[in-house]
């Protein structure tokens, strides 16, 4: 470039812009360290709020399955009651008599033997009878969302 094409350059706006925006290109090629600490800090962030939100998504379907479970037991149990005017003997005996497919896990402790079976009172007028059992909870230790112990739906 000659002096006079230097000249032009700096009185036309359109070289001049060009001109600077190939400086610029030129001293900055890629992002700084800061600005990557600061994406990676704002992915971190992000992250942490994901997963919270799913370990809550995941304990919330796991109390919708157990509150399915208890209900769909506690119905066999008035369905056999209905049927021989008695309860059932343990919660295996709704599943060898028909009236559950099989005894479901309970999804906090993850097995089916861990149910509390809840016996009946016994009969007053047959107080050799076995009570039976009148109703069922899950055998888990922990806390519900709501903040009341599984033991005690």
């Amino acid at each position: 470039m000659n002096r006079q094409d230097t000249s032009r350059a700096r009185q036309d706006p359109v070289c001049r812009a060009e001109a600077e925006l190939t400086s610029l290109a030129r001293r900055r090629r890629g992002f700084t360290l800061l600005e990557l600490m600061v994406v990676m800090a704002l992915i971190v962030v992000l992250a942490g709020m994901a997963m919270a939100s799913y370990r809550n998504s995941v304990t919330l379907a796991q109390e919708a399955v157990l509150r399915e479970d208890l209900f769909r037991m506690r119905d066999a149990i008035d369905q056999y009651y209905a049927d021989k005017n008695k309860y059932p003997s343990t919660l295996e005996s709704l599943v060898s008599d028909g009236y559950l497919r099989t005894l479901p896990q309970d999804p906090f402790t993850k097995s089916a033997s861990t149910w509390q079976e809840i016996p009946a009172d016994p009969d007053a007028n047959n107080p050799t009878a076995e009570p039976g059992v009148y109703n069922v909870r899950s055998g888990s230790e922990r806390m519900s969302m709501q903040g009341t112990p599984y033991s005690e739906w």
